[in-house]
C-alpha cells in the first residue's frame, strides 16, 4: 500500500466518460468491489453496489456510464447516478446514492482510501479489478 491509497490503475486508463476500473474491496465486513471512473476531467470512486437494489451496476466489466456518457447506470434496473455525486439522477433509486469511496489521482496513477467501512481486502497478492 503506497502512502497515497491503495493503488487502482493508470490514470490513462480511466476515460472521460468511458470504462471504469474495478477493485476489490472489504464493505461492511463483505467481499465486494469498488469502482472508479472519470467524468468531466476527474475521477470519482463508488461501492459496486446500486441503492436501489444491492446489485452490481456495471453492464459489462467496467461499464459503468449510460450511453449518453452522461449518467452511471444500474444494468439490472436502470437507476442512473450522477457521477459526480452518486446522487439518484433517475429511475427507481428515488433519492438514493451511491456509497462513496475516497480516490485521488496522484501523478499518472490511481488511488483509493479505506475508511472505516470500506477496507482492504483480506488479501491484495495478485488480486486484479
Amino acid at each position: 500500500m503506497s502512502g497515497v491509497g491503495i493503488y487502482v490503475c493508470e490514470a490513462a486508463d480511466i476515460e472521460d466518460g468511458g470504462k471504469g476500473a474495478r477493485f476489490p474491496v472489504r464493505a461492511f465486513g463483505a467481499d465486494a468491489t469498488g469502482f472508479v471512473v472519470r467524468y468531466e476531467g476527474k475521477v470519482y470512486a463508488y461501492l459496486n453496489r446500486c441503492a436501489h437494489v444491492p446489485v452490481e451496476l456495471d453492464w459489462f466489466k467496467g461499464e459503468f456510464f449510460e450511453s449518453g456518457k452522461q449518467h452511471l447506470m444500474c444494468s439490472t434496473h436502470g437507476a442512473i447516478y450522477a457521477p459526480d455525486t452518486g446522487a439518484c439522477a433517475g429511475g427507481p433509486c428515488r433519492g438514493g446514492k451511491l456509497r462513496p469511496i475516497a480516490v485521488l489521482e496522484e501523478g499518472s496513477r490511481v488511488y483509493w482510501q479505506p475508511d472505516q467501512h470500506v477496507q482492504a481486502p483480506a488479501a491484495q497478492d495478485g488480486q486484479t479489478g
